[in-house]
């Protein structure tokens, strides 16, 4: 499932994106999650979260914090997700180069859904794009996004894989950490203790023995994998 962020301080462009976005990808048979945010403080206040996005629309001409310096502050977590620029005017081009921007789409009524369909089939040529989903025996099979999986906690003979969200359904298994590690194809995934396995998309921080995740959680980290894990973390976000 593709995860979108459109954020626009005009909520008719809001809403007009996100039914560009739903028809394009209902047309392609695919699934997607779209969040929609007033202004960049509002998607900023995510921090490292922000990495679930795979896309994300930001309007360029916001109050307090335009599109260009959002841009740049989600540069500093994620180098992968792709940006998209709309705006009225077309005279950004340069600072969209320094934060890599996909493509600059003209808020113009006419042309906004070729414009769209147009920078959608780009990027997901770009991303070569397959469902990065697993299909689980959670008491019956369910099939969940491995981007969401916020980190899996083995307790008890069992494991329990915490999910993005303020409201994300946790899920239950009886299975060894060590075989779901071996599952797992994503590199996104860190094991930073016998009882742990994060997803290092959402680690705000390694500190000396801790792991202090996007919603403020912070796990133990093993003596014995600590190096490891900060030598992973430091490789994910591009430090070293």
């Amino acid at each position: 499932m593709l995860s979108i962020a459109i954020c626009d301080d005009e909520e008719y462009f809001r809403t007009t994106e996100k039914k560009l976005i739903s028809k394009y990808m209902a047309g392609k048979n695919c699934e997607c999650m779209i969040d929609m945010y007033e202004s960049g403080k509002e998607l900023l206040a995510l921090r490292s979260a922000i990495s679930q996005y795979n896309i994300i629309f930001l309007d360029v001409n916001m109050e307090e914090i335009d599109g260009i310096e959002t841009a740049k502050e989600i540069r500093k977590i994620s180098k992968d997700v792709f940006i998209v620029f709309v705006t009225a005017f077309i005279t950004y081009a340069l600072e969209g180069y320094k934060v890599d921007a996909v493509r600059y789409l003209i808020k113009d009524h006419e042309s906004l859904e070729k414009a769209m369909t147009e920078c959608m089939d780009t990027i997901l040529d770009k991303m070569d794009y397959e469902e990065n989903e697993m299909t689980f025996d959670f008491q019956g099979k369910i099939t969940i996004s491995l981007e969401n999986i916020l980190y899996i906690e083995s307790n008890l003979h069992r494991l329990v894989f915490y999910m993005v969200g303020e409201d994300a359904v946790h899920y239950t298994i009886y299975m060894k950490l060590d075989d779901i590690a071996e599952l797992l194809p994503n590199k996104d995934f860190c094991r930073i203790h016998k009882s742990y396995l994060v997803n290092l998309k959402y680690v705000e921080s390694v500190e000396r023995y801790r792991a202090v995740l996007s919603n403020g959680k912070s796990l133990a980290i093993s003596k014995a994998r600590f190096l490891d894990t900060r030598n992973e973390f430091a490789c994910y976000r591009g430090e070293i």
